[in-house]
């Protein structure tokens, strides 16, 4: 008899998605590929080896990690009232804090996407743009509550790549 896996339910049950708010989410590339930067010296280690920057704390992107970043503008441009607020393009995956609100600029009421809506169409965008799926199925989120909850992630953002080898996303290979 074959037993058949069950996925593990990746969102809170009990919160709309869609609901205004701060949310950190990370997404991963296919089987944790490095392939969103430039080659990097995996032997090096500590802050005298930090990686070449083209943007402060942040890897040198590769050609897939340009059209990442492009796919992370695109969001604020396809949704209006949804932020993305910081990022930071790793390796092998991105964090983000997203923001979404149910106001545009001219003040009107807005029903927002959900987050889950807003992801799936940035992983549609650069799976078009390159031409082949990169991302691993799903993501993972955390709904910030408060301002040290949004501190704490906001300087584990920042501090990332200089941490990249504590990171439990990091792949030597």
């Amino acid at each position: 008899m074959k037993l058949e896996r069950t996925r593990k339910k990746m969102r809170l049950s009990t919160w709309d998605y869609g609901t205004p708010g701060y949310y950190f989410v990370t997404i991963c590339v296919n089987n944790r590929e490095n392939i969103l930067c430039q080659d990097i010296d995996i032997s090096c280690r500590g802050a005298q080896c930090a990686p070449v920057q083209s943007l402060p704390g942040q890897f040198p992107l590769s050609r897939t990690g340009e059209i990442v970043q492009q796919a992370i503008a695109q969001i604020s441009r396809h949704y209006s009232h949804v932020r993305i607020d910081k990022y930071v393009v790793m390796p092998n995956h991105i964090h983000m804090i997203l923001i979404l609100s149910n106001v545009d600029d001219n003040g009107r009421t807005l029903c927002a996407p959900t987050v889950s809506r807003i992801i799936k169409h940035m992983k549609e965008y650069t799976t078009k743009s390159i031409g082949y799926s990169i991302w691993q199925k799903s993501f993972h989120d955390h709904i910030i509550r408060n301002e040290q909850d949004y501190q704490r992630i906001w300087t584990y953002i920042d501090t990332n790549p200089l941490n990249r080898e504590q990171d439990c996303y990091y792949s030597k290979e």
